[in-house]
């Protein structure tokens, strides 16, 4: 989110209400804005669609594939996300612009035909029996989510903010009235719109790259492969943040008490999915926090704390700006501690009436609880990999990842085995002990910071 700072600092400098209401306005939308769109476009159709469709579960059905294709896409293009923005990071400041679209051009070419190949090989064993038009749709939106992950990733490095949003309120809208329009068809006309809509999508994004970077004397380019240039850490990162997300909800799907058979062999929780749609919806202003005040006053001392390395500043100015990024540090996690708990607090008022304005059955409410603190907890946890990435830490980040998976998973695991009066809180206490070790490690290395500075140099 490098970048987002500049437009937060400006409306913060009019020092008044109206601009902090602003900035935290921005922040929020920035930060949640794109997938906050997808989910309540999804929730749309299937509310629209639900009178119309017949059979009924044939909505079911769609919202599920749609979750399992958002899900894997996301992991699956994991592994290229962090390490390709870092490759065009890095040639930015070589000044070697040229370089970005035909090497944009090389890793969608690298993704696209991986997401083909893997998608045909798990849609045509996940699915036997299905329409051949229902699995090619599935492929074809496998295949284009996994090329606007790339493309978000790489815009937002490019500070395009605004334009992402705008992309995204703009095609799923244009979700919802194709699958509206096409909903007679059934599921595959559900999936048609979506499929639609995101290749729109992709289309605008990549318009978007073109007309930042001219064309260059090469259409395509595999420079970001060479070993000079990889960052394997980065790699492994992406892959295990996407994957700690995402393992519990896989396990809630797959253990037959907690799921049930949706299409083929692909399977739902809908005692877990849905409080966990709910507490996502909850980390919203803990995001536009979590945004004001690590991107603007921890960046602004940060920038000054190196600048003074770098150009021989005093040790006193030097230790000063250390101590005002550790203060900055604490004072943005305090505040997203504070707002989560306040969005706790609110579930816990307005849960049972949230509930059954949705039609839910209050039996969901304990689990939906846990999964709002769960979801707090990981907006500090982001909080704390970012400043990780802002001081270069990458093997802390990699070491903080693969805890969360491996947490995650065997807590998940027990609460499985154990019964329903622990569901959810495998999550949980996976992100708050993954925090907890984050905390500690950034303590440590932020007491230890100007001698391993100097000692770099």
């Amino acid at each position: 989110m490098a970048g987002i700072g500049f437009e937060l600092r400006h409306m913060l400098r009019k020092n008044t209400l109206l601009g902090l209401v602003q900035a935290y306005a921005y922040a929020g939308v920035i930060g949640s804005g794109p997938w906050v769109l997808s989910i309540v476009g999804i929730l749309l159709i299937g509310i629209f669609s639900a009178s119309v469709v017949v059979p009924g579960h044939l909505v079911t059905q769609f919202q599920t594939s749609v979750t399992y294709l958002v899900a894997c896409s996301l992991i699956y293009t994991g592994l290229v996300q962090l390490a390709f923005t870092r490759f065009i990071s890095d040639r930015l400041f070589e000044k070697q612009r040229q370089l970005v679209l035909p090497n944009l051009h090389g890793l969608m070419v690298f993704v696209l035909i991986g997401a083909g190949l893997l998608g045909s090989l798990a849609l045509f064993v996940l699915l036997p029996g299905q329409s051949l038009l229902y699995r090619l749709l599935m492929l074809a939106g496998f295949t284009l989510l996994c090329g606007v992950w790339v493309l978000t990733v790489l815009l937002s490095g490019m500070k395009r903010y605004k334009a992402i949003v705008a992309l995204f309120g703009l095609s799923y809208g244009l979700i919802v009235a194709a699958s509206l329009w096409m909903r007679a068809w059934g599921l595959e006309g559900l999936l048609g719109g979506f499929v639609l809509g995101h290749y729109v999508l992709l289309a605008g994004m990549w318009l978007l790259v073109v007309k930042e970077f001219s064309p260059a004397r090469r259409l395509v380019a595999f420079d970001f492969l060479q070993r000079d240039k990889l960052y394997p850490s980065l790699i492994a990162i992406g892959f295990l943040y996407n994957l700690g997300i995402w393992a519990d909800k896989f396990m809630f799907w797959f253990f037959p008490p907690t799921s049930d058979e949706i299409i083929g062999s692909l399977r739902a929780s809908l005692i877990y999915d849905l409080p966990v749609f709910l507490s996502y919806l909850s980390i919203i202003p803990g995001m536009a926090v979590f945004l004001v005040r690590i991107e603007t006053d921890f960046v602004e001392y940060y920038d000054k704390f190196y600048d003074a390395v770098r150009s021989g500043g005093s040790l006193e100015y030097i230790e000063s700006m250390r101590d005002e990024m550790v203060y900055s540090i604490q004072q943005g996690l305090g505040e997203i501690a504070k707002i989560q708990s306040l969005a706790v607090l609110t579930t816990f008022v307005a849960g049972p009436a949230l509930l059954d304005a949705l039609g839910i059955s209050r039996l969901y409410l304990p689990l939906l609880h846990v999964q709002v603190v769960g979801a707090g907890l990981q907006v500090g946890l982001m909080a704390v990999l970012n400043v990780f990435f802002y001081l270069d830490q990458r093997r802390t980040v990699l070491l903080l990842c693969a805890q969360f998976v491996l947490l995650n998973v065997l807590l998940t695991g027990y609460t499985l085995l154990y019964g329903a009066a622990l569901y959810g809180y495998g999550f949980a206490l996976a992100t708050l002990l993954t925090l907890g070790t984050g905390l500690a490690l950034l303590t440590r290395r932020l007491n230890q910071l100007e001698y391993q500075t100097f000692m770099l140099q």
